[in-house]
């Protein structure tokens, strides 16, 4: 390899995610936008709180809520607790009220599932 170039490293695979989400939930606000309730940040993953309660990095934290009377989902652990102090401390951990950090976006349902009346898809053309 030449000295002025830097090897080319692959993409990390992207992880396919099955998230059961309430048909009632808001959708999903664009990052950095306020929360919503939407829910679907624990859906994917928990936060820090939420992994040492799941005792797990990857899937549906098991402290996630949903309200059905409000239409939005809630952190368990935020809203059990009536203490202050502990209402802070896990509001902090949370992030709550610094807006989305769900850095994904999420298929357009319109287009999903897709149309499978056209047949697979068809190859590339070959070089002769």
């Amino acid at each position: 390899m030449p000295a002025n170039r830097t090897p080319q490293c692959p993409e990390p695979p992207q992880r396919l995610l099955w998230l059961a989400v309430e048909p009632g939930a808001p959708a999903k606000p664009a990052e950095g936008e306020p929360c919503n309730g939407c829910g679907l940040c624990c859906l994917a993953e928990p936060c820090p709180i939420g992994r040492l309660l799941s005792r797990r990095r990857h899937d549906a934290c098991v402290a996630l809520r949903w309200d059905g009377a409000a239409g939005h989902y809630r952190c368990g652990v935020l809203t059990r607790f009536r203490h202050r102090l502990w209402r802070r401390l896990v509001g902090r951990w949370i992030a709550a009220g610094a807006g989305c950090d769900a850095a994904f976006e999420l298929p357009d349902p319109a287009g999903w599932p897709p149309d499978q009346s056209a047949g697979p898809p068809s190859e590339p053309p070959r070089a002769a």
